[in-house]
């Protein structure tokens, strides 16, 4: 193994500081940066990306160490294949299956029953559930799975036997710092920064059973033992901003697009001035907002009436904008100065928000319905 025992525990070490450098990094820029920290936790920004080529690298050792494992006599390497399928599995979840990257839309059901109106499975599921399932995953793989057999040797035997390899105990530390910040949850979109954390867990115990299944040439020798480590992380993150940056040259729309979601947020917004009551404190979907206040009236107003122009039934139903993405309503209130302000608005051709609370910015299309006092300076 490079850099021998002592390099082990040093690369082990960096593995664990590295996952830390996350969520410290996340607290830093959450407390002197808040509007770019929510930005970089938005979908399809560096953060998801990042989390995306995390689990895309940890599927693609886990399956390298799981064909060594039959190479080396293991039948079936069950275990290994599972968990690279699981890191499939999470990254896609994590990108919605391409669904924003390719713009299509996903079936009824999932417009229907998917809070966020994605293709991904996670949504559907019960927010109670969701969290326990991800905290078993945390806690049974990155904690209890490396120190049963450390505590006992037939546990161990039996693991061997079974093909089962556990990451090693050195980074129960960081996934166990992982869980505690799910838990503890100290600030919003925590979830998104411990999901990256998770997947460089596992980049990381993928990287440890390489390095333990192989044989001593796997890999080159050298000095530092900390490249091993240093370099994977490094990689997911540029490729996470990379990938960011990429996504805003691709996503690009013709003014007839735009002219055309114009027409359909201010048929929204004359929906919503007719047939809405007052309702401050509103950021919402479209959709959620008429199934959770029971709106259906906004189902046969102006903007359900452009299907006879041609919009598509679907789109009319579920109140999505052309790149298949849902209208949103924010309905904004506050008492010191006296003010208030409404607008209907898609993300636009970068399928991604750029407005803020009070004005619509960036490639963000859509229509202000209401403005009531000092907006002066907003």
């Amino acid at each position: 193994m490079p850099g021998g025992r002592n390099g082990t525990r040093l690369r082990l070490v960096l593995e664990n500081l590295l996952v830390l450098a996350v969520l410290a990094f996340a607290w830093a820029l959450q407390r002197w940066n808040v509007d770019l920290y929510h930005r970089s936790v938005q979908e399809d920004e560096v953060l998801e990306w990042a989390t995306f080529w995390a689990f895309a690298a940890a599927a693609a050792l886990a399956f390298a160490v799981a064909r060594r494992q039959r190479r080396s006599g293991v039948k079936v390497p069950w275990f290994l294949a599972g968990v690279g399928l699981l890191c499939v599995f999470v990254a896609m979840e994590e990108i919605s299956w391409g669904q924003r990257v390719f713009a299509y839309r996903p079936p009824a059901y999932f417009l229907e029953h998917n809070f966020q109106q994605e293709l991904n499975l996670h949504n559907v599921v019960a927010t109670g559930w969701r969290k326990l399932a991800l905290a078993g995953v945390i806690l049974g793989y990155g904690v209890a799975l490396p120190l049963l057999p450390a505590l006992s040797r037939p546990l161990r035997k039996l693991a061997e036997r079974l093909g089962v390899l556990a990451p090693p105990l050195g980074l129960a530390p960081a996934f166990l710092a992982t869980w505690l910040a799910y838990q503890v949850y100290p600030w919003r979109f925590t979830g998104e920064v411990v999901e990256l954390m998770l997947g460089l867990g596992f980049l990381f115990a993928a990287i440890e059973g390489l390095l333990r299944q192989g044989p001593a040439d796997a890999w080159p020798r050298s000095r530092s033992a900390l490249a091993l480590s240093l370099a994977p992380w490094a990689a997911a993150l540029a490729l996470g901003f990379a990938t960011a940056e990429a996504s805003r040259w691709l996503w690009k729309a013709g003014p007839e697009v735009v002219a055309g979601v114009r027409a359909e947020t201010a048929a929204l917004a004359d929906d919503f001035r007719d047939r809405v009551g007052r309702r401050c404190g509103i950021h919402k979907r479209v959709y959620t907002f008429v199934e959770q206040y029971e709106q259906q009236g906004l189902l046969e107003g102006r903007f359900a009436a452009l299907q006879a122009q041609g919009l598509p039934p679907e789109r009319a139903e579920f109140f999505l904008d052309p790149w298949n993405s849902p209208y949103w309503i924010r309905y904004k209130c506050e008492k010191r100065p006296p003010v208030e302000r409404g607008f209907v608005y898609s993300f636009g051709p970068n399928r991604r928000r750029d407005s803020t609370d009070w004005e619509i910015l960036g490639d963000d299309v859509g229509t202000v319905f209401l403005v009531e006092g000092d907006l002066a300076g907003r």
